[in-house]
Order: C-alpha cells, then sequence, then structure tokens
C-alpha cells in the first residue's frame, strides 16, 4: 500500500511576534510573502532544511516540499532541499564492524555530507515523506538510523554532534492516499518523541491526500497553502509540550 502561532519563543529564549496564520481557509497559495513578517532582524537569517522522502521526485511529497520552501524563502529564511534519494544508497549497517578507523562511517555514499554539510548547520528541518505502510518511507527511516553513527559514543566526536543535533525546530509533511486520520498518528508520534529525544520543538504538521502524482493540488483541505504557512513560520510560531511542573501563564495567546 502506498500512502504515502501569540508569543513565540526562538531557541535562544530570545522572544519575537509570531503571526497567527495557518489555517488552510486562510490564504490561497503564494501569498505567504504578503502576510507573514521578513527575518529583518536576524542575521544571518535562519537556517531551513527540507528532506524529501519520497523516491519519486515529482510527487505528492515533493509537491508540499516546494510549497514548504516557497513559504520559507517568502519570510527570508535560508532554505536547503534535499531528496534523500541522492545522498542515501544503504541501511544503517553494524557500526562495530564497518566503521574506519578515524572513526566515521565507512558506507560510501554522500550522507555524511548531508548530515554535517546540511542537517546539523540547519536550525530547523522539516521532513516530507509518503506514508507506507502506516510509517515513513525506507529513505526517511534511513536517514535517522544513519545519524547514529556520528552520536553513538564510539564516534571520537559525538558529544559536539549530539550537541549540533539538538534544539531544531521541526516540522513534519505527509502524503497518504487514505484520508483515515490513523494513517498518519504513528509517524507523528515518532517524530514528536525524536523532537522531545533531541530537545527540539515540533512546529506543526501538514498532511496531503492523493496518490497520482501531484494529485495533493486537489486536496479541498488546501494541503499547499498548509505547507507553505508551515515554510513561513518556521521559527516564530508557538509550540507547547507541558510537563505538569512547567510554569505558564493562564493564557495561550496574546489578546
Amino acid at each position: 500500500m502506498r500512502s504515502c502561532n501569540g508569543e513565540a519563543e526562538l531557541q535562544t529564549g530570545e522572544k519575537m511576534n509570531a503571526h497567527p496564520i495557518g489555517r488552510s481557509d486562510r490564504l490561497e497559495p503564494g501569498t505567504v510573502a504578503q502576510k507573514l513578517p521578513l527575518f529583518q532582524v536576524m542575521n544571518p537569517p535562519p537556517k531551513l532544511l527540507i528532506l524529501v522522502g519520497s523516491p519519486r521526485r515529482n510527487g505528492n511529497s515533493a509537491v508540499m516540499a516546494e510549497a514548504v520552501r516557497r513559504g520559507a524563502e517568502a519570510v527570508g529564511s535560508s532554505v536547503t532541499l534535499r531528496h534523500l534519494d541522492d545522498h542515501l544508497t544503504s541501511f544503517l549497517r553494524d557500526c562495530r564492524t564497518c566503521r574506519s578507523e578515524n572513526g566515521a562511517c565507512s558506507i560510501s555514499d554522500d550522507f555524511r555530507t548531508l548530515f554535517f554539510d546540511d542537517f546539523l548547520p540547519a536550525d530547523g528541518v522539516v521532513f516530507c515523506t509518503p506514508v507506507y505502510w502506516y510509517g515513513v518511507s525506507a529513505q526517511t527511516k534511513a536517514f535517522f538510523d544513519r545519524t547514529f553513527c556520528y552520536y553513538a559514543a564510539s564516534y571520537p566526536e559525538s558529544a559536539a554532534v549530539i550537541e549540533r543535533m539538538s534544539r531544531k525546530r521541526i516540522g513534519l509533511v505527509l502524503a497518504s492516499e487514505e484520508t483515515y486520520p490513523g494513517a498518519s498518528l504513528g509517524i507523528i508520534h515518532q517524530i514528536q518523541e525524536y523532537a522531545r529525544y533531541t530537545h527540539s520543538n515540533f512546529v506543526e504538521v501538514v498532511r496531503g491526500i492523493g496518490n497520482r502524482r501531484a494529485e495533493v493540488e486537489l486536496d479541498p483541505g488546501n494541503p499547499l497553502v498548509a505547507a507553505e504557512g508551515l515554510g513561513g513560520g518556521m521559527f516564530v510560531r508557538m509550540t507547547s509540550d507541558h510537563r505538569i511542573d512547567t510554569e505558564r501563564s493562564s493564557r495561550v495567546w496574546n489578546e
């Protein structure tokens, strides 16, 4: 089966006003630039990495990834979009038997470049994946698994890698042919736990319904507008994940 925010706190603790958009019935595609503030006070601008986990270059995941890119670029973010198929050719192996003498992964593909040059420097990452058997694509799962080689204690610079993996802004874009809400719950939970594990902020989930290439453009839920809004709001939208002892206001939104 292939089915494929008020006041916001930045990672540094600095606060800036968030724009209250994000609902798909408020915007038309391509209008984020007119609705969201530019990052004029942020120098350099925040870095957003968009990772596409679909094997289809022009499929629904890729179409929504481009919408995320449009929204992010419209507000001044520095955006990099990568297709995981271009960088990963293998799953994670037994690091105890295949690690190079200098501790690096010995698999001869481009994962290390993607991880060190694009992922670690990014302030935010949006994962775009089809829903395959109610989980992420194999490419997306392999990306998460392959990071182990560099944050495991057996890698000499693992402490520095862990520090740079942490405290990012995370977004999720899903493409599926099923409208059934439960089809994506396992993936959402996985990304939520990843965000918690790395002390990151899970910003939002966008889900588009479609099977044929670019069919999400016909989804009446307007996922392309939502994806564009996610890109534009990645670094300003309020996120919350309270514990019982979390200090917080009695209000969620400013009037």
